[in-house]
């Protein structure tokens, strides 16, 4: 069972669905003291990284996050959610994020169409379990006007070239995250959330 965090930022049921499609169960959870109780967790999320992170804070969620994080279980950030495992966003001044990844949120550059919006292909960096029966090359749906720059480069586990080389997926020991929507690029996105659906049944029978 996997938890998907309400914290009142995106469309969580689209997320739901997927991990339904491939066959894992996923439940919308919105109390901070629950999520410990869930063998994976994954943050959705659309919009302000400031608005984000006041509303984890509030809730008490981004302390319930962080503790996740340190316990070895697989979590997984998509789009914003992505942004939030960072340090720091330059949205609307400088925002602190969760910290769980050394790095800063940056506006796409000057010049080019913001939000970078549509399907672009991903070039794998380093392997992961994320990446089973995904081809290099593969195009994922992409909405989103500011991208992660890990300060560790070791975290980036694919590319996306939109004005520049940016991570569009990273990974760390169990921590993912996802610039793209995996729910809505139908078979290949499918594919990822069910990778970690089997990440995080793995984890579950390693007793982690």
């Amino acid at each position: 069972m996997i938890a998907i965090i309400d914290y009142g930022m995106g469309n969580l049921r689209s997320v739901q669905k997927g991990f339904e499609k491939v066959g894992f169960k996923a439940e919308i959870v919105n109390d901070p003291g629950k999520i410990k109780l869930y063998p994976g967790v994954v943050l959705p999320g659309v919009g302000a990284f400031a608005d984000a992170m006041n509303n984890l804070k509030k809730m008490g969620m981004a302390e319930a996050l962080q503790n996740y994080a340190a316990s070895g279980r697989p979590l997984l950030g998509i789009c914003l959610g992505l942004q939030l495992l960072f340090d720091s966003s330059t949205e609307w001044g400088k925002t602190p994020g969760l910290g769980i990844l050394p790095g800063e949120v940056r506006r796409l550059p000057q010049g080019l169409k913001v939000p970078h919006m549509g399907w672009n292909q991903i070039e794998i960096k380093r392997y992961s379990p994320l990446f089973e029966g995904i081809p290099d090359g593969s195009a994922y749906y992409f909405v989103h006007s500011y991208y992660v720059d890990p300060a560790d480069k070791e975290v980036i586990l694919t590319t996306t070239e939109y004005g520049l080389h940016f991570a569009s997926i990273v990974g760390r020991d169990n921590v993912f995250g996802i610039q793209f929507h995996p729910e809505k690029s139908s078979r290949l996105g499918l594919r990822i959330l069910k990778n970690f659906g089997e990440l995080v049944k793995y984890a579950g029978n390693s007793g982690h």
